[in-house]
């Protein structure tokens, strides 16, 4: 039904009143628990909030759309609709045959606003990217943060340039023939300024890693509901971004018969039909289920895709030869033919990480390929490591452009890293600005134990706190004009090209894909159609027998092909295509 722009839920309080501009008006109480103003209100925009029992602090809106002074201030109204669009001709974009770029506003250019990000399209688009993929930009407590701290769901932060900055943003990003995905937090709620639990019981017992869970399946659920699903429906109309990247799924605590992710998939198909657009849902899951993009008339939830953290592991372990933590059942080369053969390695087989069996196989005669978003760097991968560095410190030239030609040259949805393409020397660190001293303290603690528990030394975590610590992160675009970056960058481009030019490349069936490991000679050979893919995971020169053809790539170390004999130095690697 259609609610007034200062009506708000909130069964708890036996009273509120709006503070808005210099006024105060009582409100009244509907049967549903929704609120609203007895008295006329103020036209134009305002600053609000609301005054709940006794209480004569103002809280913000918990449909915020502006927070100007902060998530523990008065909102601000804005209407979305006084922007002038200009994509009225934008038909979007298919996951299907698409590559991804994850990056964070705030780090991505030195301005760290989305004004600045719209002048690196061009750089975007000349890597073969069709979707950025934005880390949250909802309202956060402090001036700089990754985003999964947000507490007002619907705020885009002032930091980046508001809500009017985002739409220009997306705009700018469909005149450049670029998709938008917004990466959104519905499984916690940020540490400070959840003021939500005043208003209604958006929380319910228990906690998930990052904080209590969020009410999806007991007494109020329903609004709570809504009011997560009024945020997806909103990033897709009045933002007009063209997906969502939903953040740790599996942490979403729900029993109900029809489980919040399906409730998703089922509005924002309809919308999408209205819209006469593909519109995206791309769940961050670590439970290897497809039934999370299995079509609903097959019995799944129907989401478009996940993330495949297992093709991070293997090529990680492959390149790296790291094999602590979770990283550990991955050391054969084996892991890595599975994953691109199969798509999770772990599909009910044991898990020495999580010291049980785990996940569950892929209907590889059904499914396709692009179902899996895969990468070999993510803000996780590289910020998560105790002192946020990237595999560009770890690996060689060639190695770092093996690490882009299996991602780009893979069967699934290549998701790339900001920076990633031109082998970027900043760290991603990470980052907060709690202004609350107490917080500050125990987020800087609390980093430390964690490493410490996984054996690093506690005295090289950078503190999240320290300033220095963000501006570290932001990336030095100069870089890219010589050296390695512009070698780096070249493979990246050139992949590009191929990807545009091979349908090989972006065949989304499973059954085309074939690999061959070579445990000893720590070789992998993967065979998708006319393209042939080899890769010498090894320090020493290698030959490997590959079908005839010609070389379309190869790393700085070169290759050499002789009557179906391919030598490859050391950490090298090609691509070949089959001769007609």
């Amino acid at each position: 039904m259609s609610r007034g722009r200062f009506d708000v839920w909130a069964p708890r309080p036996s009273r509120v009143r709006l503070s808005v501009a210099d006024e105060v008006v009582e409100m009244t109480r509907g049967a549903d628990g929704w609120w609203t103003p007895a008295e006329p209100v103020p036209d134009g925009e305002v600053d609000y909030g609301y005054l709940l029992d006794d209480d004569e602090t103002p809280r913000p809106d918990p449909r915020s759309l502006r927070q100007p002074s902060g998530v523990h201030e008065r909102s601000r109204t804005y209407d979305p609709a006084a922007f002038t669009w200009t994509d009225e001709s934008w038909t979007g974009r298919q996951l299907a045959g698409a590559v991804i770029y994850e990056l964070h506003v705030g780090t991505f250019t030195p301005e760290g606003t989305f004004d600045a990000a719209l002048g690196r399209l061009d750089h975007l688009r000349s890597i073969g990217v069709d979707f950025v993929e934005v880390m949250p930009v909802n309202a956060v407590n402090g001036t700089h943060n990754w985003g999964y701290d947000g507490v007002l769901w619907s705020a885009v932060t002032e930091e980046y340039g508001g809500p009017e900055g985002y739409q220009r943003f997306v705009d700018g990003c469909h005149a450049a023939g670029l998709g938008v995905i917004q990466d959104v937090v519905y499984n916690h709620l940020g540490p400070s300024g959840n003021y939500l639990p005043l208003y209604g019981p958006y929380l319910k017992s228990g906690a998930n890693t990052w904080g209590d869970l969020v009410n999806l399946d007991e007494e109020g659920s329903g609004e709570v509901r809504r009011f997560i699903l009024d945020n997806v429906r909103l990033w897709l109309s009045h933002y007009h971004v063209d997906g969502l990247r939903l953040d740790a799924v599996h942490a979403l605590s729900d029993s109900s018969e029809t489980h919040l992710l399906e409730e998703m998939a089922i509005e924002v198909a309809a919308y999408s039909a209205h819209q006469r657009r593909p519109l995206t849902l791309i769940a961050e899951s670590d439970l290897n289920d497809p039934k999370l993009v299995t079509p609903r008339e097959a019995g799944g939830y129907g989401l478009d895709a996940q993330w495949s953290d297992d093709f991070h592991h293997a090529v990680h372990v492959a390149l790296t030869r790291e094999t602590e933590g979770y990283y550990a059942d991955f050391e054969p080369v084996g892991a890595l033919a599975k994953v691109f053969e199969r798509g999770f390695f772990h599909d009910g087989t044991y898990s020495s990480f999580r010291e049980r069996d785990h996940g569950v196989p892929i209907d590889t005669a059904a499914m396709p390929t692009w179902r899996l978003v895969v990468c070999s760097q993510n803000h996780d991968q590289i910020g998560n490591r105790a002192v946020g560095d990237r595999i560009t410190e770890h690996l060689d030239d060639d190695q770092l452009a093996c690490a882009a030609l299996l991602t780009m040259a893979g069967p699934f949805t290549p998701m790339l890293f900001q920076g990633e393409e031109w082998a970027a020397s900043e760290p991603f660190q990470f980052f907060t600005s709690h202004p609350e001293p107490e917080l500050g303290r125990a987020t800087a603690e609390g980093r430390i134990e964690e490493f410490e528990k996984m054996g690093w030394d506690p005295a090289v975590v950078p503190d999240p706190q320290d300033p220095e610590t963000f501006r570290r992160s932001k990336l030095d675009w100069a870089e890219l004009e010589g050296g390695r970056h512009a070698r780096i960058l070249g493979v990246y481009r050139r992949l590009a090209e191929l990807r545009r030019t091979l349908p090989d490349l972006t065949d989304p069936s499973f059954t085309r894909t074939s690999c061959t490991a070579d445990e000893d000679a720590r070789t992998f050979v993967m065979e998708r159609g006319a393209v042939t893919v080899a890769v010498n995971l090894s320090d020493e020169p290698r030959v490997v027998d590959v079908r005839s053809g010609e070389i379309l790539f190869m790393t700085e170390s070169g290759a050499e092909l002789d009557q179906g004999r391919l030598t490859l130095p050391g950490h090298a690697g090609a691509l070949l295509h089959v001769d007609a």
